[in-house]
């Protein structure tokens, strides 16, 4: 199963370089840009790209993600990889744990930087800046056969502590949906005819469904209509049924009030 770091701080805005020091937008432009579909940034040892796949120098990860948080009131980039089994063991024998970014100031001729590479190192940020300083300097920058252009400049190294998790391998529904929507234009014009009669057959199942439904709805209103007619034709001929016999005197022999009896008591001596 593959696994990705969690993200870890790249370098802040103010973090020297080659004599350059890290502006804000540099950051924003990165988290802006940043796109592993145009242009992924791969790991490489001490930023030495390798030709072939079984140097020491191969590649060792991409860069997945990046970020910007503030830290401390300054702008940090983070960045996110997936590293390949050797830089794990690599870093679990603390071997190579600083990194370093490649940074393009100029991508594509777009006027925005972008992450063109990250390097793991055992150089410490102090010794770092000062070479990168150093090699600024020169006539011919030392650093230049690493660099994918010669304006690209190295942020000096960061120690970084990383923390890998397990990831699936299991697509999640983006990446499924950005796949099928992915396909080349010769499979999309073959099954355009199937999609669009499969369209036709949902929207006209839909409509049917919808004219049922309103057809229902109109007669259960229809029906309540009737019943609450009815209703009020039954209550009013009540009421007018119960006014009447009100008022009506009632029928047959009523029986007289009574008188009282006699109170005196007569008895037979």
């Amino acid at each position: 199963m593959a696994k990705k770091s969690k993200f870890f701080r790249v370098f802040t805005e103010g973090h020297t370089t080659d004599g350059r020091v890290v502006e804000r937008q540099w950051i924003l432009d990165i988290v802006e840009t940043y796109n592993t579909a145009k242009y992924g940034a791969r790991i490489w040892l001490e930023h030495i790209r390798g030709i072939t796949p079984d140097s020491a120098f191969k590649a060792y990860g991409d860069v997945t993600a990046v970020k910007a948080e503030e830290v401390d009131g300054k702008l940090t980039l983070f960045a996110q990889i997936e590293p390949t089994d050797e830089l794990i063991a690599m870093n679990q024998k603390k071997q190579k744990v600083y990194t370093s970014v490649e940074i393009d100031p100029d991508f594509a001729k777009t006027g925005k930087c972008y992450l063109s590479g990250l390097a793991v190192t055992d150089s410490p940020a102090s010794l770092g800046t000062e070479m990168l300083a150093f090699s600024a300097t020169c006539k011919e920058n030392p650093l230049n056969s690493r660099k994918q252009r010669p304006e690209n400049l190295f942020t000096s190294a960061v120690e970084v502590d990383f923390e890998f998790e397990e990831v699936s391998d299991e697509p999640g529904l983006f990446a499924k949906v950005k796949a099928l929507l992915g396909k080349n234009k010769a499979e999309a014009k073959t099954d355009f005819a199937d999609v669009h009669q499969a369209v036709e057959e949902i929207a006209k199942t839909v409509t049917a469904a919808g004219d049922e439904f309103t057809n229902k709805l109109e007669k259960s209103v229809n029906d309540f209509n009737k019943l609450q007619t009815d209703f009020n034709e039954l209550s009013t001929q009540f009421n007018a049924l119960k006014t009447q016999l009100e008022k009506e005197e009632p029928t047959g022999q009523r029986r007289s009030p009574a008188t009282g009896g006699d109170t005196n008591m007569k008895t037979d001596c």
